[in-house]
Formats: C-alpha cells, sequence, structure tokens
C-alpha cells in the first residue's frame, strides 16, 4: 500500500522549533518530489516548500529562513525542519509526493501531487 505519513507534530510556543517526518511505504522516495502544505479551517491547501528528486530545494517568502526542507533517501523520509515558529503558522500540515517529470523540479502546485499524507497538527501559542 502506497502510504505517507506525517510526524512530529503538536504544540510548541512562539518562537520553538519542530521538525516534522514525513515516512514514505510502498514506493521509492528517491524518484519523487516532496512538497509540505498546510491548511486551516475554511482555506485551501498552501504548498510552503518542496524538494526535488535531485534535492533542490523551494520555500515561499514567509517561511523562508525558518523552515528547511530535507530528504534522506536511505530512510525513505523527507523533513521540515521548523525554526522560529509564529501563531501565523498554526495549521494542519501535509506532505504530498509527485512522480515522474515534476520530480525533476520542486513544485508547490497542487496539481502535481500524486500521494498526500493524511496531516498533522501544528499549534504555536503560548
Amino acid at each position: 500500500e502506497v502510504q505517507l505519513v506525517e510526524s512530529g507534530g503538536g504544540l510548541v510556543q512562539p518562537g520553538g522549533s519542530l521538525r516534522l517526518t514525513c515516512a514514505a511505504s510502498g514506493f521509492t522516495l528517491n524518484t519523487y518530489a516532496i512538497s509540505w502544505f498546510r491548511q486551516t479551517p475554511g482555506n485551501g491547501r498552501e504548498g510552503i516548500s518542496g524538494i526535488s528528486s535531485f534535492g533542490g530545494a523551494i520555500y515561499i517568502g514567509p517561511v523562508k529562513g525558518r523552515f528547511t526542507i530535507s530528504r534522506d533517501n536511505a530512510k525513505n523520509t523527507v523533513y521540515l525542519q521548523m525554526n522560529s515558529l509564529k501563531p501565523e503558522d498554526t495549521a494542519m500540515y501535509y506532505c504530498a509526493a509527485a512522480r515522474l517529470s515534476a520530480a525533476w523540479y520542486a513544485s508547490l502546485s497542487e496539481s502535481d501531487m500524486n500521494y498526500w499524507g493524511q496531516g498533522i497538527q501544528v499549534t504555536v501559542s503560548s
């Protein structure tokens, strides 16, 4: 069964850090680009970071300099290190995988994604 499973979320104070993990099973992650999206109630998913099959990374402005995406192909895992967290980072976070041509480039487009994780909550609050 093809699965992506997020872990590492939870409650953190403003200025704190979390590391999200996206663990893949049922397929070889190293042939996919992986992206992180987030969603708040009543809104669509917002792509925030992506990493290509070769490791090139992209970020949207609000997270650039604070978040770092990385991948460990040997562990079939992708990470999102989130530092200097702000209350506005509070959201459900999803990882997603894009195969074939999309894998050559990082993507933040939902339509490029073939597989999605179940999501994990991140709450930034005092």
